[in-house]
């Protein structure tokens, strides 16, 4: 894949980047490789938009899933895949670049210019950037005009990004008996720690429960004592945390995994923006370890909120 397919990509972004519902920050975005590209804009879900309203916050979030993360969710498999931005990237979305496997991503430079970029600069600067490179991923100012891309940061050819946490992936039927039993099992593994399950179905149709945990962001290790500081001190009000459901979101579209939305499990109640972001991938209910516990007193303000217009359900388990 050259940096030629970019330009078309960017120039798809651009060209919708105006039908973005937001009244003072649109952005949109293009997830392409060789064989498709997929665009979206920020936006409300449809259920936010309509029942709660675009000037109410869920929780400590937003109600809008971010364009980034739109691409990323329409895309049908995003392992390798690159990703064109109008604006630079905001640290959460950059988690979830880098979960999603990407490799390249470009900005228009036009971005860098916007009134939003003054605000948020420093974000972008020293901790997007921060997850990007050591996700190993290259980073590009693209100017169309000029046909010209423009190195931020590009990864040394050797460099492997650390994981602490790898997914667990096994067999499972599409059967509740089949989960609630590995459901027990992870309870028991990840006691105390947050995770989420699910049954997903490959691209060859295939069933099989996926796990993910709590962990830090691709690339940063416990086992290293400089990351640990950053990771404990992060100096901003975002985290190099990358929480179970947006991971598992992330590496579901990575792998091209469809889930099967009457299978999904939540140690505990998942953070504002991740509610957000299911509700955006379509997740309508989800069973929950501990429907009372989640991170902070917003997140559970959120889950009453959605629930109360029965846009998103926590159901507590019946078989814990």
């Amino acid at each position: 894949m050259t940096h030629n397919q970019a330009f078309k990509a960017m120039d798809k972004a651009v060209e919708i980047v105006n039908t973005s519902p937001h009244p003072t920050h649109k952005i949109s975005s293009a997830v392409f490789n060789d064989d498709f590209i997929v665009m979206s804009t920020n936006y409300w879900p449809d259920a936010i938009e309509k029942i709660i309203g675009t000037n109410q916050r869920i929780g400590r979030s937003s109600g809008t899933v971010h364009a980034e993360t739109a691409a990323l969710l329409k895309a049908p498999r995003t392992e390798g895949a690159s990703i064109c931005i109008t604006d630079p990237f905001c640290p959460n979305c950059a988690k979830n670049i880098a979960e999603a496997g990407i490799k390249k991503i470009y900005i228009d430079h036009k971005g860098f210019k916007k009134a939003f970029w003054g605000k948020r600069g420093d974000h972008f600067k020293n901790m997007s950037m921060e997850v990007a490179a050591k996700a190993g991923i290259s980073v590009y100012e693209l100017r169309r005009k000029e046909k010209k891309i423009i190195p931020i940061h590009e990864p040394p050819k050797t460099y492997i990004p650390s994981e602490d946490s790898p997914i667990q992936i096994e067999p499972c039927p599409e059967s509740h008996e089949a989960f609630e039993a590995v459901i027990h099992d992870m309870m028991l593994q990840y006691y105390n720690r947050k995770f989420v399950s699910a049954l997903v179905k490959t691209i060859e149709g295939s069933t099989f429960c996926m796990t993910v945990r709590v962990h830090a962001v691709i690339g940063y290790s416990i086992e290293n004592d400089h990351d640990i500081e950053i990771i404990a001190n992060p100096g901003q009000k975002y985290s190099f945390i990358q929480e179970p459901m947006n991971r598992f979101l992330m590496i579901a579209q990575r792998k091209g995994y469809t889930l099967l939305n009457d299978y999904i499990f939540c140690s505990q109640i998942p953070t504002s923006r991740e509610q957000v972001n299911m509700v955006g991938a379509g997740i309508k209910t989800a069973l929950a370890g501990d429907p009372f516990r989640a991170r902070n007193q917003e997140d559970i303000k959120a889950k009453n909120l959605l629930q109360k217009h029965n846009i998103l359900t926590f159901e507590e388990c019946p078989f814990l």
